[in-house]
């Protein structure tokens, strides 16, 4: 397995809940930001509000922990303000990721040569 698991994630957001999505991202972020084992975890948005992208980084055997633990209580809220529209999946996740990441309609791309630092 690759040491780390990185996700794209494309949500399209309905401009006038992007409040209250951006409040409940600010739950959130902190506590993320408490796992040691998350390396980036990012929220950019689009001029109008409509499309948000999340990109996360993580040690490979973080990620479970993250969506069992951390996200799962702000899961059912996140649902109810946004819509998934694209999961790109870079690493080589085993699979119990994948039967985290899966139900988001989860693309895989597998590395085959390059270099992190």
């Amino acid at each position: 397995m690759h040491p780390y698991i990185s996700c794209l994630f494309t949500l399209a957001v309905k401009p006038e809940k992007f409040a209250e999505f951006k409040a409940l991202i600010a739950q959130i972020v902190p506590a993320t930001q408490s796992e040691p084992d998350t390396l980036v975890y990012e929220y950019s948005v689009n001029e109008d509000n409509s499309t948000v992208h999340i990109l996360e980084r993580y040690k490979a055997d973080a990620i479970v922990s993250h969506v069992d633990n951390t996200f799962a209580p702000f899961g059912k809220r996140f649902l109810e303000l946004c819509t998934i529209t694209s999961l790109t999946v870079y690493g080589t996740p085993d699979a119990e990721i994948r039967k985290r990441l899966d139900p988001f309609g989860a693309v895989y791309m597998t590395p085959f040569d390059g270099f992190s630092r």
